[in-house]
């Protein structure tokens, strides 16, 4: 396992994290405590370091199984989790992303997890009835006092990421190292607005789902499955079929299971995005590990970007079409500073 730094900051986080969605076994397709226990050991022997949880996850016992798990070697770990979503539905404040809904969160997790810390704590999503200056500061406290060290946001549009590290620049606030979106080959639409701001404000990227609930691993082209699931055969498009049977030639072709193929693509265009690992046994985890040693051919990356194609839409479609038109016939003689020939 290779490791990056984690968006504008210091820290050290690697290739992919591990997803804890699964432990527990409440909402009756996860894992039971010694499976979690086996997952996280293998995970750690293999070099992984960032385990990903969240307040709501199999309603608080993931936390629970994570904080008894990690034990004297909680130091060790990038320990992650996320605030916003509710507990209690029939309390209003028990939920978003204002400051009474995070104090209460974050000291109900790190009771769970058995810390007195979190490393990187996210905003789960963008909730679009608390002020972003409300968030920020409330964020911002948590890391003065100790609480947090490391801040994200998951599922946002681009403008308000945008914005909340624009307040934070301007007063002097901590602001969001990364981002956490789902990402696959059968979900690009991140490519659109959030990938390139990740890019253009230096934010690391962890990607979620992206075996794309299972509709890339094989098991709904390859074969019937009776394995719990949570997403069914007829959920998928005809597209999302073209684009899985695409996987499976390619992972026939290198020698390789299709959940390799998947993996490794999140991370053949951008290092800086990691994918979250999350499986329901160890044998899920491990094959998944695997596909972090794989490295995709040029050929079969260009027939997997093809046949997952997503259309750019306005503006950019639009600005792509025009160019000419705005800058002349010497449009293509004139280079960017990171564009080549």
């Amino acid at each position: 396992m290779k490791y990056r730094i984690f968006g504008r900051s210091g820290l050290r986080v690697s290739e992919a994290f591990l997803g804890t969605m699964t432990f527990g076994d409440n909402w009756g397709w996860g894992a039971a405590a010694e499976d979690c226990r086996k997952m996280l050991t293998a995970y750690a022997e293999a070099g992984g370091n960032v385990i990903d949880t969240a307040n709501n996850y199999t309603d608080g016992a993931s936390e629970r199984i994570v904080g008894e798990l990690l034990g004297s070697d909680r130091d060790h770990f990038v320990l992650s989790t996320k605030y916003t979503l509710t507990l209690d539905g029939s309390d209003p404040n028990a939920s978003g992303n204002h400051r009474k809904s995070l104090t209460r969160s974050l000291d109900q997790s790190l009771r769970r997890l058995r810390t007195d810390y979190i490393d990187l704590l996210w905003v789960h999503i963008w909730d679009a009835r608390t002020p972003l200056e409300e968030t920020m500061r409330a964020l911002d406290d948590t890391v003065r006092a100790g609480k947090v060290l490391y801040l994200g946001i998951s599922d946002a549009p681009a403008w308000a990421v945008a914005r909340a590290n624009t307040l934070a620049e301007t007063r002097g606030l901590t602001p969001f190292t990364g981002l956490q979106l789902p990402y696959s080959l059968v979900q690009r639409d991140i490519e659109r607005e959030l990938l390139p701001m990740a890019d253009a404000l230096e934010l690391s990227v962890a990607a979620w789902s992206p075996l794309a609930g299972g509709a890339l691993t094989g098991k709904f082209t390859r074969s019937q499955t009776t394995e719990p699931t949570r997403k069914s055969r007829e959920e998928l498009s005809e597209h999302d079929l073209r684009v899985a049977r695409e996987v499976d030639a390619a992972a026939d072709s290198l020698g390789v299971s299709s959940s390799e193929v998947a993996i490794a693509w999140t991370m053949a265009h951008r290092p800086w995005v990691h994918p979250i690992l999350g499986a329901r046994n160890l044998d899920q985890l491990t094959a998944n590990l695997t596909a972090l040693d794989l490295r995709l051919p040029e050929e079969v990356l260009r027939r997997l970007d093809e046949v997952s194609r997503i259309e750019p839409g306005f503006p950019y479609d639009f600005i792509e079409a025009t160019g000419e038109f705005v800058y002349g016939p010497v449009r293509d003689d004139v280079l960017g500073r990171t564009e080549r020939r």
